[in-house]
């Protein structure tokens, strides 16, 4: 089975994918393809190896896995401080080298950006599942801790795109500068006029991140034509992205998908990826600096350093 970790500012969110029954047993690349667990946890920055490696525990022996049935794990972060941390856990408690996504790491994604190491890790990501599931061009709405949209065109070039303060932290922004308005929970009210404090609260902040998310779309769309797909993901996608006129798709396990896709495409090429065995331990090398992103023309430009936006 292969582990994927998307590592978010606000949340972290983990998978475990099944091979597919046809796959070659012995192949040098087994194809992962059926999702048979998710968790979504908070992500904290003081817990210690062994917090997060009994959590992990917890989670695969409540789904009913095995610790030891693990082959392969890729993480995508756009947390630094926590990178040691994970690299820890997966060494002690899965006896394996994960991988990460950073530069020198294969997406078979060109970046057209100016500099492409700034591009959040999970946006790599997330343009890759999109991609490769819905064609392009396309556009991926990502509601998290910000809200970030990104542009892939039809020949799978990742282009840029849009980073605006997520809804959660809008509120907080709202609730902290305002003495009498009470905390409310962010969901779609039953009517855009609200008839007491929480409703007017509840509609202003969902009909207005609607406006926020349809506007930036509307625009977007305009530059890369009307037969774009919008996809929408993250933890407050369902809920922003049924009401969106533009969102035509709801993915929540589209960063998974995405990491899949990206250890399966390194194949044999995974150099810091592998199973901790003693004979193939002996004071390994020092790797080598991962290879700077091309320029942004490049064939097969590579994927991004985890920066500290995104989610």
């Amino acid at each position: 089975m292969l582990l994927v970790i998307d590592v978010g500012n606000t949340n972290t969110v983990l998978g475990v994918f099944a091979r597919v029954a046809e796959a070659r047993e012995h192949a040098e690349t087994p194809r992962y393809e059926r999702l048979v667990a998710n968790w979504r946890v908070a992500t904290s920055r003081t817990s210690t190896v062994d917090e997060y490696g009994v959590l992990f525990r917890n989670l695969f022996s409540m789904a009913g896995l095995e610790v030891k049935g693990i082959h392969g794990i890729v993480i995508s972060s756009v947390v630094p401080p926590l990178d040691p941390v994970l690299r820890q856990v997966c060494e002690r408690y899965f006896n394996l080298r994960p991988l990460y996504i950073e530069p020198g790491v294969k997406t078979g994604m060109p970046v057209h950006y100016d500099n492409p190491a700034e591009v959040g890790a999970d946006r790599i990501v997330n343009a890759v599942a999109a991609f490769e599931k819905y064609g392009g061009p396309c556009v991926i709405v990502d509601f998290g801790t910000a809200t970030t949209f990104d542009c892939v065109s039809g020949k799978g070039e990742y282009l840029g795109g849009v980073i605006c303060p997520g809804i959660g932290i809008s509120a907080d922004a709202l609730f902290e500068r305002t003495a009498r308005l009470p905390r409310v929970e962010i969901r779609k009210p039953a009517h855009v006029i609200g008839s007491n404090t929480v409703g007017s609260l509840q509609s202003g902040l969902y009909y207005g991140y609607l406006g926020l998310v349809d506007g930036i779309l509307e625009l977007l769309l305009l530059e890369l034509g009307q037969q774009t797909h919008v996809i929408a993901t993250g933890g407050l996608g369902p809920m922003i992205g049924t009401g969106s006129k533009y969102i035509k798709n709801v993915d929540d396990s589209l960063t998974l998908e995405g990491l899949r896709i990206i250890w399966e495409r390194n194949g044999s090429s995974r150099k810091d990826s592998g199973s901790l065995k003693p004979a193939a331990n002996a004071e390994a090398k020092p790797e080598s600096k991962a290879a700077q992103p091309k320029s942004k023309n490049g064939a097969g430009a590579p994927a991004t350093s985890p920066s500290r936006s995104a989610r």
